[in-house]
């Protein structure tokens, strides 16, 4: 193993296109991992987390990352910089591209490549379980990028794994709250999956941490796969609002958008335990915070 000669006994985490959810994964790691977070525009350091200006789609100033130094562990969790098929395509299967030719042409050999996915790339719409070896015939073009950048990391010769997450909420992702507040949510029948955030970070930490080999994906979701009608109700009652019954049948309603439940067996089996197991859990805080400033 090639280790950073300024902490001998600590490994070297990298952490390509550091956001929200880089920053938690780095912010819970052990003291035994240095990391290091490439943005655009980094933020100051933490105690935790340092970062480094780095454009990681520019295959030049991110090959400059990887020449000078060497990572034991490499995190790719990237925001595109727009939602179209070009930003899609730029942010995640050109970045892979670039990830990997770079790490080829410098000789460096990461003990573990973490991508970061979502299950989006799951085109099921029949309200029946997905679970890692189901069929990914994506619909979007979101999925249909995310799909093509999975296989730039699975095959690019490293150890490697694919972790999809599931819809993503938690401290300041108000979407939903937003939408049952001013009644714009919808009860449709169709099913959802979603995950905390702190859930997130957790199951990255703990993939980086197993000490056996890993999996080629992972789905990660919690536990409670439940209709929006489900969720946008229990929601309505923490919150204290009245939701009208749309004009459109729930029937009608349940055959729009993804439909699908995602099983997250693999990942439990591995020994994860989840923070918050169902949306109940999630929310609670969240409903809370948000109360406050109502």
């Amino acid at each position: 193993m090639t280790v950073n000669s300024q902490s001998l006994s600590k490994e070297q985490v990298l952490i390509v296109g550091c956001g929200d959810i880089g920053t938690r994964f780095a912010k819970i790691l052990p003291d035994s991992f240095v990391v290091t977070g490439l943005r655009r525009n980094p933020p100051a350091n933490t105690t935790y987390l340092r970062y480094q200006t780095c454009d990681v789609t520019d295959p030049q100033q991110l090959d400059s990352i990887l020449k000078q130094s060497a990572f034991d562990v490499i995190l790719v969790t990237m925001t595109p910089s727009e939602a179209t098929d070009a930003g899609y395509a730029q942010a995640y299967v050109q970045t892979c591209k670039n990830l990997t030719a770079s790490l080829k042409a410098h000789q460096r050999k990461p003990r573990l490549l973490v991508f970061v996915s979502s299950t989006g790339v799951y085109g099921q719409n029949d309200g029946g379980w997905v679970d890692e070896n189901s069929p990914t015939e994506p619909d979007s073009f979101s999925g249909k990028r995310l799909l093509e950048a999975e296989q730039v990391i699975l095959d690019g010769g490293f150890d490697s794994t694919v972790v999809r997450f599931s819809g993503i909420y938690g401290p300041g992702r108000y979407r939903l709250l937003d939408q049952v507040l001013q009644g714009r949510a919808q009860l449709s029948l169709q099913m959802t999956n979603r995950i905390h955030v702190d859930d997130c970070a957790a199951v990255i930490a703990h993939l980086v941490g197993l000490q056996q080999t890993l999996d080629a994906v992972y789905i990660a979701s919690d536990s409670a796969p439940a209709s929006m009608a489900e969720v946008v109700t229990w929601l309505a009652q923490q919150l204290g609002v009245v939701i009208s019954v749309p004009s459109e049948s729930m029937a009608e309603l349940g055959n729009k958008g993804s439909n699908k439940c995602c099983s997250n067996r693999r990942l439990l089996a591995s020994g994860f335990v989840l923070y918050y197991s169902g949306y109940r859990d999630g929310y609670q805080e969240l409903i809370r915070d948000k109360l406050k400033h109502i």
